[in-house]
C-alpha cells in the first residue's frame, strides 16, 4: 500500500459523526485510515461502514486528526503529540483557543506539530450512522496555524480538509473563535430560546406551524450535552455577541411598545441586509432569488416527477423546502431558483400540470 499524500496512515480517534465522516471521505482517496474511540462499538460501526480499520497497538501514524468532545480535547491532542512523536496532529474542535491554551500551560512537547481546524459541517444527528463521505464536500474548513505551528503541519492539515472535499480557509484561532461565535453559536442559543418558546404552546397554536418556524428552530435540536461544552469553551466571544443582541433585543421592544414604526423599520432592514451578507454558492456574491412554490399531492412518486419536471426546464434549483399543509393531502414545496430564471421555471411546470403559486 501506497504511503499516501501524508507519508503513512491517518489515525481518527473518536469515532462519532465527524471522525467517522473524515474516514469516509479520505477512504474516497485510497488514505489508509485507522479508528479509535473509547467505545468499541463505535469503531465497530464506523469500521463495518467502510471509513477505516481499528489501529493497530503499536501503529505510527503520519497524521492524528482528534475528533472528540470539546471537553476532552486539550487532553487527547496532547497524548496524540506525545505517543506519535512524528506525527501531525489536528483537531476538528468547534473552539480552537482553549485548547491551544491548555497545551501551552502544560508545557506540551511537540507543540510546534499541532495545528487546529474545524470544518464547517455537522448534522442535528450523532454517531457513526449519521457518518457520510460527502459531508464536507464544498463546506468551509478553517485551519488554525499558531505563531510556532511547523509549516509542514500546516500544509498537512490543509491537505487534509481538501481531500475531505472542503475549502481550507486560514485563520488565528481566536478570530476564528470569535468568527463561529457569529456564524454557530450565538445563532443556536437564538434559536433554541425560540424553539423554547414552542416546548409548552398550545396544541392549536402549533397546529399552524409553517415552514418559516421550522427554519429558525430547526438547529436547536443539537445535542444539549455538546453545546454546553461548546459554549463553554467559548464563553468570552459568545458573551461579548450576547450583549450586542441583548442591546438590539431592547431597542425592539421599545420599538413595538411605543409603536415606533422608524425605529422598527431599521432593525427589520438591518435583518435583510445581513441575509444578503452571507456569501452565496461556492462563496462568490449573493445573487437575487425567487422562490417558485408548487403544490405536490401526498403521493409516492410525486415528488420525483416534481424534480424531474423542474429538471426539464433547464433551471438551476439552488434549494428546496417542502412544507406539509395541515388537513390537505398535498404538499407544498418551495424550490429556490435565480430570480431572472423565475418565470421560465413558472411557465414549465404549469405546461406539465402542476400548480404553481407565485
Amino acid at each position: 500500500m501506497s504511503d499516501g499524500p501524508f507519508g503513512g496512515p491517518v489515525l481518527v480517534v473518536g469515532a462519532g459523526l465527524l471522525g467517522t465522516s473524515i474516514g469516509l471521505a479520505l477512504r474516497r482517496h485510497g488514505v489508509e485510515v485507522w479508528l479509535a474511540d473509547v467505545n468499541q462499538e463505535n469503531v465497530r460501526t464506523a469500521s463495518g461502514l467502510g471509513a477505516g480499520v481499528p489501529a493497530p497497538p503499536a501503529g505510527e501514524p503520519a497524521l492524528v486528526v482528534v475528533a472528540v468532545p470539546p471537553d476532552l480535547l486539550g487532553q487527547e491532542i496532547a497524548r496524540a503529540l506525545t505517543s506519535f512523536p512524528g506525527a501531525v496532529v489536528t483537531d476538528v474542535g468547534s473552539v480552537k483557543s482553549e485548547p491551544l491554551a491548555r497545551l501551552r500551560a502544560a508545557g506540551t512537547p511537540g507543540i510546534e506539530r499541532y495545528v487546529g481546524s474545524h470544518p464547517m459541517a455537522g448534522s442535528e444527528r450523532s454517531g457513526p450512522l449519521a457518518g457520510s463521505s460527502s459531508l464536507f464536500d464544498g463546506r468551509p474548513w478553517a485551519v488554525t496555524p499558531h505563531p510556532g505551528a511547523d509549516p509542514g503541519a500546516v500544509t498537512a492539515v490543509v491537505a487534509l480538509a481538501e481531500l475531505c472535499g472542503a475549502t481550507a480557509v486560514t485563520m488565528a484561532p481566536d478570530e476564528h473563535d470569535v468568527a463561529v461565535a457569529r456564524i454557530s453559536h450565538v445563532p443556536h442559543l437564538l434559536a433554541v430560546l425560540v424553539a423554547g418558546r414552542l416546548a409548552d404552546a398550545p396544541p392549536a397554536h402549533l397546529a399552524l406551524s409553517g415552514q418559516g418556524v421550522r427554519d429558525v428552530t430547526r438547529i436547536a435540536a443539537g445535542d444539549p450535552a455538546l453545546w454546553q461544552q461548546i459554549v463553554s469553551g467559548n464563553a468570552a466571544a459568545v458573551l461579548k455577541l450576547l450583549g450586542e443582541v441583548r442591546g438590539q433585543l431592547e431597542l425592539l421592544i421599545d420599538a413595538v411598545s411605543t409603536g415606533s414604526r422608524d425605529d422598527l423599520a431599521a432593525l427589520l432592514d438591518r435583518g435583510v441586509a445581513g441575509t444578503r451578507a452571507i456569501p452565496g454558492k461556492h462563496g462568490g456574491p449573493t445573487r437575487p432569488m425567487q422562490s417558485v412554490f408548487v403544490s405536490v399531492p401526498d403521493h409516492p412518486g410525486e415528488l420525483a416527477r416534481l424534480f424531474a419536471d423542474a429538471g426539464a426546464s433547464g433551471v438551476n434549483i439552488e434549494d428546496v423546502r417542502i412544507d406539509h399543509d395541515p388537513g390537505r393531502p398535498v404538499g407544498l414545496v418551495e424550490l429556490l431558483v435565480e430570480e431572472a430564471r423565475a418565470e421560465h421555471l413558472l411557465g414549465s411546470l404549469e405546461s406539465r400540470g402542476w400548480v404553481t403559486h407565485r
